[in-house]
C-alpha cells in the first residue's frame, strides 16, 4: 500500500512576500501613488490658513510622517488595529473642509490638532459599530460623498489654477494656461502610460508643472 501524504496548504497570493527587488520597487510605487495625495490635503489646508513657508513645510513634514506610522500599523498590525495588508495609508480628503473651517475659525492648528485626536478617539470606539453597518454603504453611496467631497474642493482649486488669492497675476492666461496643462499632462499619463506611470499621474503632472513653470 502507498502511503497518503497530507495535502501541502496552498499559500494565498497576498501572503506571499516577493523577492527584495521587487518588493523595493512595488514600496516605491505605493509611496509615489500616494504622496501627491499625502501632501495635497495640508497644502490645501495651509494655503487656507494662510500659514507661513515653515510652518506650511512643518505641517507637511507631520503628515508624512504619521502617514509613514500608519502605514506601518496597518500592514504589521498591533492587537485589533490594522488590516495587515500591504497597503500604503494616505491622508483622506474627507476631513479638509471641517479643518479649513476650524483652522480658520475655530483657533488655528492647535484646534485642529485637539479635533483630530478627539475624532481618532471617537472612531477607535465606535469602529465595531460602522462595520456592522457597511451593508447599508453600497458603492452609489460611498461614490456620491465622494463626489461631493471633489466638487467641495473646486473653488480651492479655482483658485490655484488662478494664481493665488492676492497674486499680481491672479486669473492671467499664463497661470490658467499652466493649470490646464497640468490637467491634460495628469488625464494623458493616467489614460494612455503604463501600469506604474499611470498609477502616479498626479506625481508626473506636479513635475512637469513645476518644470514649466
Amino acid at each position: 500500500m502507498t502511503s497518503v501524504r497530507p495535502p501541502v496548504p496552498l499559500r494565498h497570493p497576498v501572503d506571499e512576500v516577493p523577492p527584495p527587488g521587487r518588493l523595493a520597487a512595488f514600496g516605491l510605487q505605493h509611496v509615489l501613488a500616494m504622496y501627491a495625495g499625502a501632501v495635497a490635503v495640508p497644502l490645501i489646508v495651509g494655503g487656507a490658513m494662510k500659514l507661513s513657508p515653515a510652518d506650511l513645510a512643518y505641517l507637511i513634514n507631520a503628515d508624512l510622517l504619521l502617514c509613514g506610522i500608519a502605514t506601518v500599523l496597518q500592514c504589521v498590525g498591533l492587537w485589533r488595529f490594522g488590516v495587515r495588508l500591504p497597503i500604503m495609508q494616505g491622508c483622506t480628503f474627507a476631513a479638509v473642509t471641517p479643518m479649513v473651517l476650524i483652522g480658520t475659525e475655530g483657533g488655528g492648528l492647535r484646534a485642529i490638532y485637539g479635533s483630530v485626536i478627539v475624532a481618532g478617539v471617537a472612531m477607535i470606539l465606535l469602529a465595531p459599530v460602522f462595520g456592522r453597518l457597511l451593508r447599508f454603504f453600497p458603492p452609489l453611496v460611498t461614490g456620491t460623498v465622494i463626489l461631493i467631497i471633489g466638487l467641495s474642493l473646486l473653488p480651492v482649486a479655482g483658485n490655484w489654477a488662478a494664481g493665488g488669492q492676492g497674486a499680481a497675476d491672479f486669473g492671467t492666461p499664463k497661470n490658467l494656461g499652466l493649470a490646464g496643462g497640468v490637467l491634460v499632462v495628469v488625464l494623458a499619463v493616467q489614460r494612455f502610460a503604463p501600469g506604474f506611470l499611470s498609477r502616479v499621474a498626479v506625481l508626473v503632472g506636479i513635475v512637469a508643472g513645476t518644470a514649466a513653470a
